[in-house]
């Protein structure tokens, strides 16, 4: 039996809170028997004090049973993102965890930049861009800050390293969804 919505937060909640609580040497015990924490799954783990971004590390593409991949990218989102210094023991109890579930990426088919933004789905999409070595995602949370399509793009490109102006028909875009749960 597939388990529910509410389940799922219930469960992936509490195993990346243990999963940072023991990295950060203060074990913590939680249940990690559901069965479908087997199967494969993508997540992003988001950490945030106070509202503001503490740190976020995830997988685009399920590569590793659920249960894996959660305890993995909340350890990075609190260790190994290099937008911030690590988590701290004493930071704990201020940081709120958030688990996003990732649908399967979908490539998107576009004429050029006009059709591609056309075609978001704000506050649905998840976007993937993609041009050459340069890659970057935003959740579909994401879209709370910059609300039009192409002001989320023209962020999205910067994010990879890109000019906010910059395009070529080189360029690939594949969106997903999320389902996602926050403490």
């Amino acid at each position: 039996m597939q388990a529910t919505t509410t389940e799922y937060g219930k469960v992936l909640l509490p195993i990346a809170r243990a999963a940072i609580s023991c990295a950060l040497n203060v074990p913590k015990k939680t249940d990690e028997t559901a069965p479908w924490l087997a199967e494969h799954g993508a997540c992003f783990v988001t950490l945030t004090q106070h509202g503001a971004l503490r740190g976020c590390i995830g997988s685009l593409e399920a590569h590793r049973p659920l249960l894996d991949d959660v305890r993995s990218n909340a350890v990075s989102a609190a260790l190994h993102d290099p937008r911030f210094m690590p988590l701290s023991a004493a930071e704990l109890d201020i940081t709120k965890v958030e688990v996003s579930l990732l649908s399967p990426p979908q490539v998107m088919v576009f004429r050029n930049e006009a059709d591609a933004l056309a075609q978001l789905r704000p506050n649905v999409d998840g976007v993937i861009f993609q041009y050459g070595r340069y890659r970057s995602t935003f959740l579909p949370q994401v879209w709370e800050q910059l609300p039009q399509p192409q002001q989320f793009i023209a962020h999205l490109k910067q994010k990879a390293g890109l000019p906010a102006d910059f395009w070529s028909p080189e360029v690939k875009l594949s969106r997903y969804t999320v389902e996602k749960w926050k403490e």
